[in-house]
């Protein structure tokens, strides 16, 4: 029997879309199937989006408030959380319209509803009581992840949030409590910090962000604890006991932390449950994830997966290249790019981005490296932007002058961390330390820290030598 689609996929978050796309501009047929009443997946309307959004009005808020020149206006101004989510409801609006016209323009048909296993080649998508059967030759599992909930912790009470359901909190708590330091944690402790709620940050480990350079996470903690917000390493959580007023946390240590909120950001949920993957002998793990090989297949032949589902990096921009992969293998194609060279972009206040190697890693691997910094405090474009902190940073080989690690803490460094990044790209002598030094780069900008921090880094060797 002739199958109705060359590719089905499910969910259409970035690695999704990318999928779609990739396909039918391969001239195949294609639909996507979502469960969700709008398209662009969690990053769209619980993550990547919304969050950045926030930020990115709490940080014009806090310019504001440290500017003298706007002083002279008026007092110091606050935002209500309520009013920072409509903000954000304008962007993901946009986006929504912009990830529709996608579809649209290209006509890949958008099959509404919820999709389960029937066969490796049919899936079955329920919508208000109703089934539709699709068949397809290739299907691609991009359905995303959630966040992960205990079932000791009571999600349904009005104080207890996860990072999906603090989008609909419609009060601003005077003091709040995050469960959890990773990248969401510390991103939302950074704004509600910024907004002047009291803030107490939950780490199970040992410091912040244990996959970022020490010099970084140090910077990163030193300036979170500058905006205000306590940070308690090494605890792990007993019991959280929520009432009308307010929320408790006991912690294995003996301390119980008080708060008017909850936010749990402590792990997340490959979606897989829904997908009646026993019905094709796929199995996901404990986190609901699923395994591919390099070419994005599971172990099932026929069936792919990307995005948040398949686990690490769980980020947007690996999503986006992972799709496009996966839609490339589908269609037979021998050669993809397998997606293990992205760069970390962190968006807490100030924001942190890095790619390559760590100091950590250089010295137990035991490669001679040298270090090359530049502050932004003595760059004249951040002292005319009011944006002084931060640094950026160059781990280079002392004998070649290779770039091995690229890492930048402060204003827009996920975007700064591009240009080294296209450096590192480059092979044999074209990845080198001395492109900084032998470039002409715009006065003033951000960008010339890399040649300040690329002569620290010569002038250190010769002062060595």
């Amino acid at each position: 029997m002739t199958k109705q689609y060359d590719l089905l996929v499910i969910g259409s978050g970035p690695a999704g879309e990318s999928a779609a796309l990739n396909a039918i501009k391969h001239d195949q047929r294609v639909a996507i199937i979502e469960q969700q009443s709008w398209v662009g997946g969690a990053c769209t309307h619980q993550g990547t989006i919304p969050s950045k959004a926030l930020r990115h009005t709490v940080r014009q808020v806090m310019r504001f408030n440290r500017n003298p020149i706007f002083r002279d206006l008026g007092d110091p101004r606050t935002v209500t959380f309520p009013r920072l989510l409509s903000a954000a409801d304008d962007v993901i609006k946009k986006q929504v319209a912009l990830r529709s016209k996608f579809y649209q323009r290209n006509r890949i048909e958008v099959i509404a509803g919820v999709a389960r296993f029937h066969d490796a080649h049919t899936l079955m998508v329920t919508r208000e009581g109703r089934e539709r059967r699709v068949t397809a030759e290739k299907v691609v599992i991009a359905t995303g992840s959630r966040p992960y909930r205990p079932d000791n912790i009571d999600f349904n009470h009005p104080r207890v949030y996860d990072s999906d359901t603090i989008l609909g909190m419609q009060h601003t708590p005077r003091k709040i409590l995050i469960y959890g330091a990773g990248v969401i944690g510390c991103e939302y402790a950074s704004i509600f910090s910024g907004l002047g709620i009291k803030v107490e940050l939950i780490n199970t480990r040992d410091r912040l962000l244990e996959f970022l350079d020490d010099e970084i996470s140090d910077a990163l903690s030193y300036h979170l604890r500058h905006l205000g917000v306590m940070i308690r390493h090494r605890e792990e959580y007993t019991a959280v006991n929520a009432s009308d007023r307010g929320v408790s946390l006991v912690l294995e240590s003996g301390k119980t932390l008080r708060g008017d909120a909850l936010l749990w950001c402590n792990g997340r949920t490959g979606n897989t449950d829904r997908l009646a993957l026993d019905s094709i002998g796929l199995q996901a793990d404990h986190r609901g994830q699923l395994a591919v090989d390099e070419h994005y297949e599971t172990s099932v032949e026929g069936v792919f997966a990307a995005g948040d589902v398949i686990g690490w990096p769980s980020l947007a921009s690996a999503a986006y290249d992972q799709g496009r992969s996966a839609a490339a293998s589908a269609r037979g194609k021998e050669q993809c790019r397998f997606v293990d060279d992205v760069p970390t972009g962190i968006y807490t206040l100030p924001e942190i981005s890095s790619v390559g190697a760590t100091e950590r890693e250089l010295t137990e691997a035991r490669i001679p490296y040298e270090v090359g910094r530049a502050l932004f405090k003595d760059t004249a474009r951040a002292q005319i932007s009011g944006e002084t902190v931060g640094m950026l940073k160059l781990l280079f080989h002392t004998k070649t002058l290779e770039i091995l690690g690229i890492h930048c803490f402060g204003a827009e460094a996920a975007e700064i961390v591009h240009i080294g990044q296209a450096i590192m790209k480059q092979k044999g002598e074209g990845n080198s330390l001395r492109y900084f030094i032998t470039t002409t780069f715009n006065y003033p900008t951000m960008a010339e820290a890399y040649r300040t921090a690329a002569l620290n880094g010569i002038n250190r060797l010769a002062c060595e030598n």
